[in-house]
């Protein structure tokens, strides 16, 4: 598996979690909840520490992650995004603000292809809209 195909497949097992987590309310068992899809994928152990780090992440600066996404998605409130939507810009907007080894633009693009894969059809272009808006007022 190639590094890149490698920490893909690590964002979309993050995103996965955290919709289940934010779908049941089960912040208490998130740890059980990562066991279970590191084991059922068998996810090598370098990745499963970077799918810890972006759920844990994620989830512990959950509340500031929302308002800077509610600030930059002015026309749409999050409880109002899709599941999957709202999910993968946490994600992303976590990495991109607290992972500085990994460059903005890629974590952008990343979000793109997961958004083509698991949102809905206008998911990308939309997460694309408010991230890239995110990436702008962080850089100044």
């Amino acid at each position: 598996m190639s590094k890149k195909m490698g920490r893909r497949t690590a964002r979309e097992t993050a995103l996965q979690i955290l919709y289940q987590v934010d779908l049941t309310g089960e912040y208490d068992h998130r740890d059980n909840i990562l066991q279970h899809w590191v084991q059922e994928f068998s996810v090598p152990d370098n990745l499963a520490e970077f799918i810890r780090e972006l759920v844990e992440g994620t989830l512990n600066n959950k509340e500031e992650l929302d308002q800077k996404l509610a600030a930059t998605s002015h026309e749409w409130a999050l409880d109002r995004m899709s599941n999957v939507d709202r999910n993968l810009m946490r994600l992303a907007a976590y990495e991109m603000l607290y992972c500085p080894e990994t460059p903005q633009r890629v974590t952008l693009n990343e979000a793109i292809e997961i958004a083509k894969r698991f949102g809905g059809d206008d998911s990308a272009k939309f997460i694309n809209g408010i991230l890239d808006k995110l990436m702008d007022a962080s850089e100044k």
